[in-house]
């Protein structure tokens, strides 16, 4: 009876703090020309204005179809946030996972330039799958911060090892790679030590016929050290299964990246560390402290502490439904996660994809912004969470 009262008291206080937090539309289902947005990434640049990203799906929610990229800026932390600015479009066919990051390393552009990572989709993922279309990478770039953006630059050949000379004769590679997907989220770069100016990106694909449960996934990265002219590609985890990814930068050259178990085997995080900067994997574990329902999570510096980053990570921690999203708080770079943060459960008893895809961003001190997919899929809001 003791244990009831005591979890309808905290179901209480949890939707009293939900009513108390402030969620603001910034993509909503049917307006502005899009029937649906999905797949939200956020960044920050110098001046604290806010970009958010998304993919605008013109015809319905479905991941494949007429999809463009779609971008709103915020000059007031997160408190309004402007008209929609179509960032790129590939006629009637899909471009997807939008994947930003500000270089702040490059004398040429002193001011920072922004990379935007996407693909590009001819087919469905589950055909590409099966060996048929493709999937390219791409990326463009923004010299002022976002209002105007290059022509696409297609890197395919560099971070794709897809076996169809039939396709391209330089796609002539032993391994066949089928779909690739970049991160769903933000891009890094290296921020410090030995790889300092290192553009990361997390990134997936399905590596020959398809498998049971998504045995056919493996996680991995591509990295440009000389500010997008050339890149190489990371190892694979060794680990059928990984999917979705997000990276991190840890103290001492180090990179993290956090994965989706698409096999749902283990409803838990996929973890992996490297200390050659992202080129291969010392480890890879899964972290029972971060329970997981088969979803994409998003994870950033906020800070640092004794020479160690401060870490947020955020996704639906349920092990059944996209659904109790939270935010947790890592003083020792994913050891473990002293803090724990409800964000969003629902609303008015509905809990069915009540929170799923979402990005972070880092605010004020002691503060981030999270950006996530809201009440099955109408909306991307935007909130401010205090973490201290």
């Amino acid at each position: 009876m003791k244990g009831l009262l005591f979890a309808l008291i905290s179901m209480v206080l949890l939707q009293t703090a939900y009513a108390q937090q402030k969620f603001i539309p910034v993509f909503e289902s049917g307006k502005e020309g899009y029937k649906s947005f999905r797949i939200p990434a956020i960044i920050g640049l110098n001046n604290g204005d806010l970009l958010a990203f998304c993919e605008g799906r013109v015809n319905g929610a479905g991941d494949f179809g007429d999809i463009d990229l779609v971008m709103k800026r915020s000059t007031d932390g997160g408190s309004t946030w402007s008209p929609l600015q179509i960032v790129a479009e590939f006629g009637n066919l899909q471009l997807s996972n939008p994947a930003p990051v500000l270089d702040l390393t490059d004398p040429k552009y002193p001011k920072g330039r922004i990379f935007l990572f996407y693909n590009t989709g001819n087919v469905s993922e589950g055909e590409i799958i099966k060996g048929n279309g493709i999937k390219r990478c791409v990326y463009k770039t923004s010299a002022d911060g976002g209002k105007s953006w290059s022509e696409p630059v297609d890197i395919t050949l560099q971070v794709h090892r897809l076996n169809k000379p039939e396709i391209d004769p330089r796609f002539d590679f032993k391994e066949d790679w089928r779909y690739h997907a970049n991160t769903p989220g933000h891009a890094i770069q290296f921020q410090s030590g030995k790889f300092r100016g290192r553009i990361f990106v997390a990134a997936n694909h399905s590596a020959g016929e398809p498998q049971k449960a998504g045995g056919h996934y493996l996680a991995h990265g591509y990295y440009s050290d000389d500010h997008g002219k050339n890149f190489s590609l990371s190892s694979s985890l060794n680990l059928p299964g990984s999917n979705e990814s997000m990276a991190v930068e840890l103290s001492g050259s180090r990179l993290m990246m956090n994965s989706r178990n698409q096999r749902g085997d283990i409803r838990a995080r996929i973890v992996s560390v490297s200390s050659d900067g992202g080129a291969s994997w010392d480890s890879t574990w899964f972290d029972s402290n971060l329970p997981d329902p088969v979803c994409q999570g998003s994870i950033v510096n906020v800070g640092k502490k004794r020479g160690k980053n401060i870490l947020a990570f955020c996704n639906a921690a349920d092990t059944k439904e996209r659904n109790n999203l939270t935010l947790r708080i890592s003083f020792d770079e994913g050891v473990t996660w002293k803090k724990s943060i409800p964000v969003y459960a629902g609303s008015k008893g509905k809990t069915k994809n009540a929170a799923a895809y979402s990005d972070l961003v880092k605010l004020a001190k002691n503060q981030v912004g999270v950006l996530f997919e809201q009440d099955d899929y109408t909306k991307v809001v935007f909130t401010k969470v205090g973490w201290r």
